[in-house]
This record gives C-alpha cells, sequence and structure tokens, in this order.
C-alpha cells in the first residue's frame, strides 16, 4: 500500500477534501488504512492533477510540493475581484480588452525569473494567522513580493474578452496573480476563471484519475488498480544501483563513500526496491529520505 494516486480534482474540492474522499473510497474498498498526503494544494475552484501519497510515498510530498507545475489558465478581462478569481467581488472594471498581439507582445516580460506579488487570498502566513483568514475579516493585506521562475508561458486562444494561457513555473508561482499582472501590463483589469494544473512533478493529467472512476473501482474492490508504485514520484531522478549490503548500510542512515555518480540526487535501488532518496556529493552518498520497503 505504499504509492501514489493520482486525482483529477473536480472542481469546488479542497485539496483536504480530496484526500479525505480517497480515504473514503480506500474504507469502502476493503483495504487497510494507509498513512496519506497530498502532493501540491489546489483551490477550490481549480481542478486537475492532485498527487495523493500513500504509505511510504508520502515520506515524497514535500519533493513534490517544490516541485515544478504546469497550469491551463483563462483570464476574464475588464474586471478584477478581490481574490482575483471568479469568488470574489468585483473591485475593480476596465473598458479595455486587448489584442492578441498586445498578449503576445507583454509575455516576454512575465517569463524567466520573476517578482510576484501573492494575492492577498493565500495560505501564506502573515503574523502567524493566514492571509485569506485576514482579508475575510476584512483587513487590508498587501503580501511582499516574492521570486518565481516561469519556465514558459503561451498564449493558447483568446476572444476579445477573455484569454487561455498555458505556463509551467516553479513553486512558489501564484497563477492569479501573474493573471492580474499580465492584464494590468495591458492597460486592464482581470481576473481568473478557469484554472486546472496540468503536471506536478512528474504526474500529469495522462494518468489523473476523476472521483467517479475510482468510485466505480472502489465498488468493485479493485481500487488497488488505480494506485502508482512509490517509484512514479522519482521517475525524474537518476537511480543508483546498490548491493544488500550498501542496502542495509543506507537504511541504518550510513553514508557511502567513493561512489564515482555525478553530484546531485538519487534514488538508491536494491534491484526493483527504492531504498532511499539520497544526494551524492564529491562521491559520498547521504540518505534524505530512507524508505521501509
Amino acid at each position: 500500500m505504499n504509492g501514489w494516486i493520482i486525482l483529477d480534482k473536480p472542481l469546488g474540492l479542497t485539496s483536504a477534501q480530496g484526500v479525505a474522499a480517497i480515504k473514503r473510497l480506500w474504507r469502502q474498498a476493503g483495504l487497510p488504512k494507509p498513512k496519506i498526503g497530498h502532493g501540491g494544494t489546489l483551490d477550490p475552484l481549480a481542478t486537475g492533477v492532485l498527487p495523493i501519497a500513500l504509505g511510504e510515498a508520502t515520506k515524497l510530498t514535500g519533493r513534490m510540493l517544490n516541485g515544478d507545475k504546469a497550469y491551463a489558465f483563462t483570464v476574464r478581462f475588464g474586471a478584477a475581484t478581490e481574490t482575483e478569481d471568479a469568488e470574489g467581488a468585483v473591485v475593480a472594471t476596465s473598458d479595455v480588452r486587448p489584442s492578441r498581439a498586445a498578449i503576445e507582445a507583454i509575455l516576454p516580460r512575465f517569463t524567466g525569473p520573476i517578482s510576484q506579488r501573492p494575492p492577498a487570498y493565500s495560505a501564506l502566513k502573515v503574523d502567524g494567522q493566514r492571509a485569506y483568514a485576514r482579508a475575510r475579516a476584512g483587513e487590508t493585506v498587501v503580501l511582499p513580493p516574492r521570486a518565481v521562475t516561469i519556465h514558459a508561458l503561451r498564449l493558447v486562444e483568446t476572444d476579445g474578452e477573455t484569454a487561455t494561457f498555458s505556463v509551467s513555473s516553479s513553486k512558489g508561482t501564484y497563477v492569479r496573480s501573474l493573471a492580474r499582472d499580465i492584464a494590468e501590463a495591458l492597460g486592464t483589469v482581470g481576473h481568473v476563471v478557469m484554472l486546472r494544473r496540468t503536471q506536478a512533478g512528474p504526474f500529469g493529467l495522462e494518468g489523473a484519475i476523476s472521483l467517479d472512476k475510482l468510485g466505480e473501482l472502489a465498488m468493485e474492490q479493485r481500487l488497488i488498480a488505480a494506485l502508482l508504485p512509490l517509484t512514479a514520484g522519482l521517475d525524474d531522478i537518476p537511480a543508483l544501483a546498490v548491493n544488500p549490503g550498501e542496502a542495509a548500510r543506507l537504511k541504518s542512515g550510513q553514508t557511502l563513500a567513493g561512489r564515482p555518480e555525478p553530484d546531485g540526487l538519487v534514488v538508491a535501488m536494491l534491484d526493483a526496491v527504492p531504498v532511499a532518496l539520497a544526494r551524492v556529493e564529491a562521491g559520498t552518498v547521504r540518505v534524505e529520505r530512507g524508505f521501509n520497503l
């Protein structure tokens, strides 16, 4: 019971509710209760890839949270909202509607390393309290800018009133803020009306499963068929083959010296069994997360 279920999160569900739904289905399918967590929060108004980790895979959720993400999103021009999405009240309007040429011309400004001010309605903490809680209480919340990286940003289509984009970005990027800033750079205002995560680390929409489909599998006592192996969350990391003695040393927290491997993150493998997520530095292998498999 160690691995991943890649949920295609539906509209209106929080990430925590997505995890709770998987727990219910797990019980319904009569399977042993595992440790469970998710690899990256999605807003209730967002859909798409939500990696849910079970068992030993929960040791990788932090890495998933820190990984790159990709999204499709649609901006409606002419109205800014307090939440920067369709849920909030309108706080500003504009008659300006940008052309395709104007939109495409400003996209290079938002590609590469950029500074971004997170939305007031976010889960970031201000003096120990969530920013969204302060904003909902009527406070004026202005969060400091933070550095993020936009790897790629492309205009998919526009009809004059809205524009749909695809973006891949580093951790910490707020698509709602990106949409707000794009609109402002075009001399107008805007907010997100559609947000769909298409990639989270190594997981994409092609492997995501709807709650309805997972419910069918649970009723048929076949939910385990949706479980990807723990190693699916490590597909983007080089493997380091170890022998039984080396595996035992890593499991006990010891290092391996004299390995002629490039520096960086690796997954130590004993045949087909993952032993540890480890880091190689100057030929020495140190465990970052060990797996009890």
